[in-house]
């Protein structure tokens, strides 16, 4: 069997443009330089529709405009795209596909969510929320959850650098393959849906993995991409794990250390692990102790 091949999409650390430097002061009146994160608007079209203006980090634009149209059922699974154009200095992407679309009704229709940076759901996502049928025979074992989260919170990242990020990472196994992040977990979320898209990447054996809250939009966004585990390291919120159980979804939280809550869906989980045999100080985040 050939080894997945892990991270590769992840945080680029050598691009420049995502970070700068601000001059500040610490606890001790001195005065210091900080890396801080870049907060760029992307003005998304559909053909010759403007559909959305999002707050976003500016990396990866046209995998987070394809990825928002599909979570937002603008684009549709068997749609082609004939074109995505990306000006970096309107900061503008145009997806164009080769059926004729629009969407003025249905825009009118739209839920804003507790996403970072004012999410937004459209009306008809929540109609058809409960016909999606995700895999029931996929599994997760523990040890898996426990080396994905040694994997990742030790990755290299703008996060350890800069601090006020979300990130989200597809998973195979105990594989992650792509990582991202942006000032908004839901752009993060899109950015992997686009990518599973244009890549024509299945879902039903994959895990999603966020460092953020376990919201009712993220279990929106996932069950959207058919994934059925949805992992991380924060907590849920009630609405949440309403919608988790309503669509079968796996939802594991708080997810550090050997500790995981499970609040649906364990018949898919395979407890493989003694947690007796897990050193807490082997699965501490890095992100806590590099940039707290």
């Amino acid at each position: 069997m050939s080894k997945i091949k892990e991270f590769y999409i992840s945080p680029d650390l050598g691009n420049d443009d995502l970070t700068k430097s601000i001059d500040c002061f610490n606890e001790a009146g001195e005065q210091i330089k900080l890396p801080v994160v870049t907060e760029v608007p992307l003005t998304i079209y559909l053909n010759k529709q403007e559909i959305v203006t999002a707050m976003t980090l500016g990396d990866m634009p046209e995998l987070l405009a394809v990825g928002y149209l599909l979570n937002q059922k603008m684009l549709k699974s068997e749609d082609k795209i004939s074109e995505i154009n990306y000006d970096k200095e309107l900061q503008v992407v145009v997806v164009r596909t080769n059926r004729k679309t629009n969407y003025e009704k249905k825009m009118e229709k739209k839920i804003r969510t507790s996403g970072c940076a004012v999410g937004t759901v459209y009306g008809e996502i929540m109609d058809d929320f409960s016909s999606i049928n995700l895999d029931k025979n996929s599994k997760i074992k523990a040890s898996w959850i426990y080396t994905l989260s040694k994997k990742i919170n030790t990755r290299p990242s703008l996060y350890l650098k800069a601090g006020a990020l979300h990130g989200c990472v597809l998973c195979k196994k105990d594989s992650p393959l792509l990582y991202v992040e942006d000032v908004g977990r839901h752009n993060a979320v899109d950015k992997i849906a686009g990518w599973m898209f244009l890549n024509n990447e299945t879902a039903n054996d994959k895990i999603f993995y966020t460092t953020g809250r376990l919201t009712s939009e993220m279990v929106i966004k996932t069950v959207q991409m058919g994934i059925p585990i949805l992992i991380s390291r924060s907590g849920f919120t009630a609405s949440g794990v309403k919608l988790a159980k309503e669509a079968g979804l796996t939802l594991i939280g708080r997810a550090k250390g050997k500790r995981i809550i499970i609040a649906n869906g364990i018949e898919r989980v395979v407890f493989d692990t003694d947690i007796n045999e897990i050193k807490n100080e082997e699965l501490i985040s890095a992100q806590r102790s590099l940039v707290n």
